[in-house]
């Protein structure tokens, strides 16, 4: 740091840039402009709070939404799965980009949907752009910020998933008495394709995917003169860590080198903890409703889970500092499970209600928001989308079979305190697989 500061001619390496300096404007506005992808893709994630609205206006019983909710998951899942390879091997920026304007898209097309088979339809293809961009925005940013604080980063900058689950819930409860569910849609597809116009003028490449290319020297040029205008004019390695190596089948390698038991464990988590998630987000209002409840409780809920997950993820970082990752996720899975029995007996109780719903948003969501950092710390730039992408991948399954789990467990007509019980059973199992798993670091 020292030679930096006195302006030492040297030939700097584009990892050692990043990791030995402060945090440049250049790169807080590369993060703002990826929190922004991911609070509109948290807009676009989940229309569970918009269900009882289209039942009561199409005339769709609620049980039917299973497959609805779930389409988009699918979707979710092949992107994720696809996207991290593609990304690991010609780039991030054109995948995110892509990716937004895919969701933004289909969102709109999903505003015009008169029937359960066309919701199907659209939120599947909705699905595509969010998975593609979700993995491929914390690929990026953890490339372009300092080993020393990417962990905490990255759980705050995904504080932008609830965030924007809270403001598509909030933008309902103001204009869907107004203008209808369909408004709500057309916001989240609006927005989306302006945001994909920005970033392919603002949004860079990742500086280390670009040292691993020679004929990229131009561009690295450029974002290095971005980042350190002082260092301008000084000549910059392009020559990659051995750990940065392009890989062929890098899904492979997700297998090799240790990791195996580790990527295991990392899935099953991630299945467990996002099949709780979207159990939540897709049925919680119709089952507040179910209980006698009206539909603001339910969209009122909804919006205390996002403003939990908010919280939790801005403070997980710091709860998982020095080496704790592994017992924070597994206390707070556990606890996810406590508060998910006690949202079973709350009946009634409003305030009861809506105050277990805010602590599991915390719990749940924060937890989420580490395994992420995790997958991202754990893994080496070189294959670094395509582990994330995995993770969550395989963690999208579980997403898909929340709430279809929870439609058929309606249609076979469990009470609402049944399905809640049942509930905590993937919580329990994601607190043992992190306390399995070994810490990687």
């Amino acid at each position: 740091m020292s030679n930096l500061r006195a302006g030492v001619r040297r030939e700097y390496n584009v990892r050692d840039l990043i990791d030995e300096r402060p945090l440049s404007r250049f790169q807080l506005r590369v993060l703002a402009l990826c929190v922004f992808i991911i609070v509109l893709d948290g807009f676009d994630s989940s229309i569970g709070f918009l269900a009882p609205s289209i039942a009561d206006d199409l005339g769709i019983p609620l049980p039917k939404f299973g497959p609805v909710f779930s389409a988009s998951l699918v979707g979710l899942m092949i992107a994720s799965l696809t996207s991290g390879p593609i990304a690991d091997r010609w780039g991030r920026k054109w995948v995110i980009v892509i990716s937004t304007f895919i969701f933004g898209s289909f969102s709109l097309m999903t505003a015009r949907a008169t029937t359960a088979e066309e919701l199907v339809f659209w939120r599947f293809l909705t699905g595509l752009g969010l998975g593609g961009a979700l993995s491929n925005v914390i690929a990026l940013v953890s490339e372009y910020v300092p080993q020393r604080i990417q962990l905490s980063l990255i759980t705050t900058l995904l504080c932008g998933m609830p965030l924007g689950m809270l403001l598509g819930s909030l933008a309902g409860l103001a204009i869907i008495p107004l203008w209808g569910w369909r408004s709500v849609l057309y916001a989240g597809g609006f927005l989306p394709l302006l945001v994909a116009i920005i970033s392919i003028k603002l949004l860079p490449e990742s500086l280390r995917f670009l040292s691993l290319h020679r004929g990229e020297a131009r561009a690295i040029t450029r974002i290095v003169e971005r980042i350190a205008p002082e260092l301008q004019g000084a000549p910059v390695s392009l020559t990659a860590l051995s750990d940065d190596q392009p890989r062929k089948l890098p899904i492979k390698h997700l297998f090799t080198e240790g990791r195996a038991s580790n990527t295991v464990l990392l899935w099953i988590t991630f299945f467990m903890n996002l099949l709780t998630i979207y159990f939540i987000l897709s049925w919680l209002p119709g089952l507040l409703r179910q209980l006698g409840m009206p539909v603001s409780a339910g969209v009122t809920a909804f919006s205390c889970f996002g403003v939990g997950g908010i919280i939790g993820s801005l403070i997980q970082g710091y709860l998982m500092a020095g080496g704790r990752g592994r017992r924070v996720l597994a206390i707070e899975f556990a606890v996810s499970a406590v508060l998910i029995a006690l949202l079973a007996f709350a009946g009634d109780s409003y305030a009861l209600t809506l105050t277990l719903t805010l602590l599991l948003g915390i719990s749940v969501q924060g937890a989420q928001a580490g395994l992420n950092g995790l997958a991202a710390e754990f893994y080496p730039t070189s294959i670094r989308a395509t582990g994330v992408g995995w993770a969550s991948g395989i963690g999208r399954i579980g997403s898909i079979i929340g709430p279809v789990l929870g439609g058929i467990l309606i249609l076979l007509q469990w009470e609402p305190r049944q399905i809640f019980l049942a509930s905590t059973l993937p919580a329990l199992a994601a607190a043992s697989a992190s306390l399995i798993r070994r810490n990687a670091g």
